[in-house]
């Protein structure tokens, strides 16, 4: 297959998946991605800085969703409910791919170096909804604060959803909204 062939960065990351599934994110080398791609190794390194990427290909998406459906909420909506359903917006992505969630969830969960990744990748989450609730004209503080609680609702209602806990995301963001508006009496 020629280097330039469509796909390839699909590919990559439905190969790195597979991979990482059957042997284990340190047995896998970035050969056997491209391999298993029918790609050079060359071509992988186009697509992705290193091995650990490609499980978070499509975050820089997610993430853009989240701060258009904030920047986009219907003004005077409190700060929590603008990230809640930004959240929900950004499940939508998800959606369809609860299995390839789940393996991605545990193979990350087996590795020490991806679970500081997906920490940091979060982090980069949560600071782009705080930003753009800070735009709407949210307080620091308080735009910190709701970013960080819809970062914890969504991180949650993941992995229930993963565990196969609800029909959809969104259900399972919505079940999880509510069960903290119950914890704080709101």
């Amino acid at each position: 297959m020629g280097r330039w062939a469509p796909g390839a960065r699909g590919r990559l990351a439905e190969a790195a998946l597979e991979l990482y599934v059957e042997r284990g994110f340190e047995q896998t080398t970035v050969g056997d991605i491209a391999e298993r791609a029918g790609v050079t190794e060359r071509t992988f390194f186009r697509h992705f800085a290193d091995k650990r990427e490609v499980l978070f290909d499509g975050s820089q998406h997610l993430q853009d969703v989240l701060v258009s459906a904030i920047s986009g909420a219907e003004p005077g909506t409190p700060p929590v409910d603008v990230v809640a359903t930004a959240y929900e917006r950004a499940a939508e992505l998800l959606e369809g791919g609860r299995e390839h969630s789940a393996q991605r969830s545990r193979v990350i969960a087996a590795t020490p170096g991806l679970q500081e990744r997906e920490l940091l990748k979060l982090a980069g989450l949560t600071s782009a909804a705080a930003a753009a609730l800070q735009e709407r004209g949210v307080a620091a503080p308080a735009a910190l604060l709701a970013a960080e609680t819809g970062g914890t609702v969504f991180r949650v209602a993941f992995d229930r959803w993963v565990a196969g806990q609800g029909e959809d995301l969104r259900g399972c963001l919505r079940t999880t909204l509510a069960e903290l508006r119950g914890l704080t009496g709101s």
